[in-house]
C-alpha cells in the first residue's frame, strides 16, 4: 500500500513543489529542494494514513537536459556512458557507514542478523516513505545528483532490489544494450523483460521493478 501510495502522489508533489520554485536561487538548488520536500510531503501524509509498512522510491527528472536522480532506500539507478555502467544512487542500507552513524547518533542502533544489517532489527533499509514505528531512524529525505544529459549519456535503468541483488550494474548495461544501439527503434519493454527474467533465473524471490529511459532525445549537444 506504500508503495501504491508513493506511485500515485509522489510525483505529483514533486510536481507541485516545482511550480513553486522562488527565483534568486540557483536552479540546481531549487529542484534538489523541490525533489525533497515533495518526497517528505508523500511521506507525511502517508503516515497520517495510519497505514503501517514502507516504501523506498526512486526517481528521475528530466527538465532542460537536465537528469535529476533521487532515490531513499535501496533502488538503484544505472547510466549506460558508452557501454560503461555508471552509478548515479548509492543504496541507503544499514551498513553503510555515514548512514549507520546518523540512526546511532539519533538513539538508534543497526545489527547484523543472518548476513543482513537492519535497522533496530527489523529493516534493512534507512530511508524511505512510511515506516511510522522506526520514522526516528528511517527518514523520507533522498539524496539527489543532478547532471546534464551530454551524447555519450546512453539510457538509464531504474531497478528495485529485487534486480540489483542478483545482476550488477555492469551485466544490467550489457544485457540491456544491444536493444539500445539505434534510438529511434529502441525496444525498452524487451530490454525491462530481460533483466527481470535475468533476475529471477539467478533465484531473486524479491520484488522486480524494472524501468527503462532511454536519453538520447534529451541530449544537450
Amino acid at each position: 500500500m506504500a508503495a501504491e501510495f508513493a506511485a500515485k502522489n509522489l510525483h505529483e508533489n514533486i510536481k507541485d513543489q516545482l511550480m513553486m520554485m522562488t527565483s534568486g536561487e540557483s536552479e540546481k538548488k531549487n529542484i534538489e529542494e523541490a525533489v525533497k520536500n515533495g518526497y517528505l510531503m508523500t511521506d507525511k501524509n502517508f503516515l497520517k494514513e495510519g497505514i503501517s509498512g514502507g516504501t523506498c522510491c526512486l526517481t528521475a527528472l528530466i527538465q532542460d537536459h537536465s537528469l535529476v536522480i533521487s532515490n531513499a532506500g535501496d533502488c538503484r539507478a544505472v547510466m549506460s556512458r558508452r557501454g560503461v555502467a555508471e552509478a548515479l544512487t548509492s543504496d541507503h542500507r544499514p551498513s553503510r557507514k555515514d548512514e549507520k552513524d546518523r540512526i546511532q547518533t539519533l538513539g538508534g542502533y543497526v545489527d547484523c542478523c543472518r548476513g543482513v544489517w537492519r535497522v533496530q532489527g527489523s529493516l534493512a533499509v534507512t530511508r524511505g516513505i512510511g515506516d511510522g514505528n522506526l520514522k526516528q531512524w528511517v527518514i523520507a529525505e533522498p539524496e539527489t545528483k543532478v547532471l546534464k544529459i551530454k551524447p555519450d549519456c546512453e539510457f538509464l535503468i531504474l531497478g528495485s532490489d529485487g534486480l540489483w541483488d542478483k545482476v550488477s550494474d555492469q551485466e544490467a548495461v550489457d544485457a540491456a544494450r544491444p536493444l539500445f544501439m539505434d534510438v529511434d527503434k529502441s525496444d525498452v519493454l524487451s530490454a525491462c523483460k530481460q533483466l527481470v527474467d535475468l533476475s529471477i533465473k539467478r533465484g531473486s524471490t524479491d520484488d522486480i521493478s524494472v524501468m527503462i529511459i532511454q536519453l538520447g532525445h534529451f541530449v544537450s549537444w
